[in-house]
């Protein structure tokens, strides 16, 4: 059955086909080739193509939005099911033609709705859409959950123009199940693949959105994170990914971790676009009341702060504890710092980011796993396939051939175990973090040496996939910012072994037009973006 059928009737009908040939089939060995050579991928007419090169094609009359989207859809069947099999496309929008046909009279009419008029997009599944799609977070026991309104993120897209192309495979739950997991894996999707060598992970939990965007199976992704996965797939991808300050993007209708963490943001394969994927989703969303702080804040288009001279006079704070995991990688950061001094930045060495938080961020993202999971699943209503965290563990130990077969559920079952969130215990590892994070972190360090961001090494080269032992995280930065809150820019630093790792930006609250300032002065010196080429095993000489 082709990729394209099987996913539109599984959005009508999933639990009914049953998906286990679907997981089961992305779950084997990707198919050998000869020594590291790339297998014979079709050339793509639109490799690489950015947010304002499709807009201008469709401008002068070369594309369509219809044909763009059968375009990526094709790709999606060439490169995501066949082929290499990434395996980072959940579900697609079965509408999705009629609604490219759609823009595509709007824009015969100059209707334009937005930045984003016609613009394929692929969007993680734990993000609502009120369509014919599902929305599950890779669990089976959400199979046949259809939200009744669309997400803010979904509906500032079609506000903007952006066409829904799917929904992206991720780490289960947003990588919040075990200990031991395979980033990347979910019950109902199986494993994703990162596209640069297709027997290393691609980094979760917003796997799919990073090796789908990487891979040119769409125009631009959008992921979510409660700490690194955002960052964590962007960097391992070899694209370019924006964890926005929490409340600068409306959260309702995402399957939640974390109140005071949680948040989507752009993965794209320039900063340009993830810009401008940025300014179109901001703005005040009446179900999170977060967003209220971000009035006078934020911006509807990022893209005037994008200055390729914007390293020049630069303070630029260095986190050295960051480094040290991977001497391959400290010599990218090095060679990252050089290009930045050249550029006229000056760096201050800093002993440390912030203090320790110790065992207290898990235990906040454990009571607020629970009781945020819980409203998600109460708002879905009656008609909710499980109705709460603890039907979703009976759910997994009654189901367990196909969602306990590599790993276990003890991180869902210690949430479970928690009281609300006015137990002591919980207050206490909130300020403690936040504390730790912003005043005595982040915001102390940059009011001392007067900085305009931070910089580290967004993480290590890709590990191999291994659903035996689960992963195996080298080392990275993404922490600090998570945990306050706080905005972080990842941009492509270079490869180890031929595996992209990326560099992170952050800063303090709200600041992302610093740091897009000076990660785009990065980006444009360095060009450090290249597709990836499927290999079945490293590049010695990458």
């Amino acid at each position: 059955m082709k990729r394209r059928n099987f996913l539109q009737m599984s959005a009508l009908g999933g639990a009914a086909l049953g998906i286990t040939p679907f997981s089961a089939a992305c779950q084997q060995p990707a198919a050998e080739q000869a020594g590291d050579q790339p297998p014979s991928i079709p050339q793509f007419e639109l490799d690489e193509m950015s947010v304002a090169d499709l807009q201008q094609a469709m401008e002068e009359g070369r594309y369509s939005a219809r044909k763009i989207a059968e375009l990526y859809l094709g790709r999606i069947e060439e490169i995501d099911r066949s082929g290499p099999a990434i395996n980072s496309v959940i579900e697609l929008n079965p509408d999705a033609l009629s609604i490219a046909d759609q823009l595509d009279q709007e824009r015969k009419a100059a209707k334009l709705r937005g930045p984003l008029h016609g613009i394929p997009v692929l969007i993680k599944d734990n993000i609502d859409t009120a369509d014919k799609m599902m929305t599950t977070a890779g669990s089976l026991a959400l199979l046949g959950s259809t939200p009744k309104q669309d997400s803010w993120v979904a509906q500032k897209l079609r506000e903007a123009g952006a066409l829904i192309l799917g929904k992206t495979n991720l780490s289960e739950w947003a990588n919040f199940r075990s200990n031991r997991s395979s980033s990347g894996w979910s019950g109902r999707g199986g494993q994703t693949r990162n596209p640069y060598v297709i027997s290393r992970n691609p980094c979760g939990s917003s796997s799919g959105s990073g090796a789908a965007v990487s891979a040119n199976l769409c125009a631009v992704a959008i992921g979510t994170e409660t700490n690194g996965s955002v960052v964590c797939p962007s960097t391992a991808n070899g694209i370019v990914g924006i964890k926005p300050t929490v409340g600068l993007w409306g959260r309702s209708g995402i399957i939640p971790i974390s109140h005071s963490q949680d948040t989507a943001g752009p993965m794209c394969r320039s900063l340009r676009d993830a810009a401008t994927l940025l300014g179109a989703i901001t703005g005040v969303d009446p179900r999170d009341p977060l967003t209220r702080q971000s009035q006078g804040k934020a911006h509807t288009d990022y893209t005037q702060f994008l200055d390729p001279n914007g390293l020049q006079g630069a303070r630029i704070g260095v986190g050295r504890s960051f480094m040290g995991f991977h001497e391959r990688v400290d010599a990218l950061m090095e060679d990252a710092m050089q290009l930045m001094k050249d550029a006229g930045a000056t760096l201050i060495e800093l002993e440390s980011v912030s203090p320790s938080v110790g065992r207290a961020g898990f235990e906040v993202l454990l009571y607020e796993f629970k009781h945020d999971l819980n409203q998600y699943l109460a708002s879905l209503g009656p008609e909710a396939p499980v109705k709460s965290l603890e039907e979703v563990i009976a759910f997994n130990e009654a189901h367990k051939e196909e969602e306990l077969k590599f790993f276990g559920q003890e991180i869902l079952i210690m949430a479970q175990e928690k009281g609300g969130l006015e137990d002591k215990a919980y207050l206490e590892a909130l300020e403690k973090v936040q504390r730790s994070r912003r005043q005595e972190g982040i915001d102390k360090v940059m009011n001392e040496h007067q900085l305009d961001a931070i910089i580290g090494p967004t993480g290590g080269p890709a590990w191999p996939i291994d659903l035996v032992n689960g992963d195996h995280f080298g080392g990275g930065s993404s922490s600090p910012a998570a945990q306050a809150g706080y905005p972080n820019i990842t941009i492509p630093a270079g490869f180890v072994f031929g595996l992209p790792v990326g560099i992170s930006f952050f800063g303090r609250a709200y600041s992302e037009p610093t740091l897009l300032k000076i990660a785009y002065a990065y980006e444009q010196a360095s060009g450090h973006r290249r597709p990836p080429r499927f290999l079945a095993d490293i590049d010695p000489n990458g």
